[in-house]
């Protein structure tokens, strides 16, 4: 059992390293997710783990335990509404407002196990007209070593794939490798992979069309929603799209961001003037 003074600093440690923030009645989560830690680094029990990231003797366990508490929950096509709207209306209208060899680039914010930024990869290749012959750059980051070398690999299980994943997609763009299905060269070089805490400063990572940053902002407390959208909005291009998670928002949550009416879980910057912004239908929206 963790006692209260250990369960105090884990919630301090956690929100200092990576923004989560852990209410009060997380005893048994935060037991269950570093239990294995006892057993794989040959600690005796929590307190004892706790002491070691007090002091910093080891950064390797400092890691995991950042790692153990990151929920990585995903599935192919999550939600749809996001990929609907990724088709219908973001690349069709970004296509058109830009010039023909502009460069589009997409950034999945926690992209887990890669199951994410390859949809929209196999959207891409299933919609070549959305984008002509313009280069689109996907990048995925997370916060997690573990989640990103399986991401990189594209190989995912029979339960995996069938979530979210139809019959023929998963036959055009997956390969068949003993029990497991192995995402395809033409999907995986579609997409980079890199370490990122979006805690971090966000120089260096250029500009953006469209930024997914889904079920992740959940975990945090609104100062820090509020300052990552406001870093965000920074990196995204003044007619771009921010996508959130079904149960998030940027309402209430500072002023970077406002909903694009009638789309669900798709914000537009404050700054963009909606009369500019061109629609896939012809109309104003």
């Amino acid at each position: 059992m963790i006692n209260a003074s250990d369960y105090d600093f884990f919630v301090r440690f956690l929100k200092q390293k990576s923004g989560l923030q852990l209410s009060d009645d997380k005893h048994y989560l935060l037991e269950s997710r570093l239990m294995p830690l006892l057993r794989k680094f040959d600690v005796p029990d929590f307190s004892k783990l706790a002491a070691m990231l007090r002091d910093g003797s080891s950064t390797i366990i400092a890691a995991a335990v950042v790692e153990a508490m990151t929920t990585n929950e995903t599935l192919f096509f999550r939600d749809k509404a996001p990929f609907e709207d990724f088709t219908r209306t973001m690349l069709p209208a970004l296509s058109a407002a830009r010039p023909p060899g502009h460069r589009l680039r997409i950034w999945c914010a926690a992209a887990s196990s890669g199951q994410e930024p390859y949809s929209l990869a196999i959207l891409l290749l299933e919609n070549p007209g959305l984008v002509g012959r313009r280069e689109v750059e996907i990048l995925g980051t997370d916060l997690s070593n573990d989640v990103l070398d399986r991401a990189r690999a594209g190989r995912y299980n029979q339960f995996e794939v069938q979530r979210g994943m139809g019959v023929q997609m998963l036959m055009k763009y997956f390969t068949k490798v003993g029990d497991s299905w192995e995402v395809k060269e033409q999907v995986r070089k579609m997409v980079q992979f890199r370490k990122f805490n979006l805690l971090e400063p966000f120089s260096g990572m250029g500009t953006f069309d469209i930024v997914f940053c889904r079920n992740v902002l959940i975990y945090f407390d609104p100062p820090t929603k509020t300052d990552i959208l406001a870093r965000i909005a920074r990196v995204l291009a003044p007619d771009g799209y921010l996508v959130l998670g079904a149960a998030e928002t940027v309402i209430g949550v500072g002023e970077a961001f406002k909903p694009l009416p009638q789309h669900r879980c798709t914000y537009v910057p404050c700054a963009a003037s909606m009369e500019r912004r061109p629609s896939p239908f012809g109309i104003k929206v």
